[in-house]
């Protein structure tokens, strides 16, 4: 004979494997991409140029290959040469340091590392979304410590937060 309680314990079993079978979300990735798949299939990313006035060699590369992963791993587009439903491109424009604090000796404390990229994006099923910005990111450093020494790990910090800026405004509409 089946119990009052085992008969409620069924009945709630049954109850969320309804629930779980009969919701699912269409619009909502977990990703953060909020891409229709039906429209939108490929991008071309380009290699952004550094053009800034102060030029570190791997910051250009890191930041191409740091963007098209994303887009990789976050993603079922299609990367493409030309032709992409969506069109990502532009330059690092600045790249700074500058005395952020002062000491009470009246020597720089701490020195802030700034990184600026302009981008154009283009998205060629709705052109209403297209736009050019410009992304920044900051980050601060000790000054007894050289740039040298902290530069690769400082600069890989805000190339990921311009890179996440990056998705976010284009395909995440955030």
């Amino acid at each position: 004979m089946i119990t009052d309680k085992k008969r409620l314990h069924w009945l709630c079993i049954g109850i969320i494997c309804l629930l779980l079978t009969a919701c699912h979300f269409e619009g909502y990735k977990f990703n953060g991409a909020s891409i229709d798949y039906t429209k939108t299939k490929t991008i071309q990313i380009a290699d952004f140029t550094n053009r800034a006035s102060y030029v570190w060699g791997p910051m250009a590369p890191m930041f191409n290959n740091q963007l098209k992963d994303i887009f990789a791993s976050h993603t079922k587009l299609q990367q493409v040469k030309r032709n992409g439903d969506l069109k990502i491109e532009g330059e690092i424009t600045q790249y700074t340091q500058r005395n952020k604090s002062v000491s009470s000796e009246g020597y720089s404390a701490q020195t802030e590392l700034s990184m600026t990229v302009n981008v154009r994006f283009t998205n060629n099923t709705n052109h209403q979304e297209d736009f050019e910005r410009q992304f920044t990111a900051n980050t601060t450093y000790e000054t007894t410590q050289s740039l040298a020494s902290v530069q690769e790990e400082l600069v890989t910090q805000m190339v990921e937060e311009i890179v996440d800026q990056i998705f976010n405004a284009t395909v995440a509409n955030w």
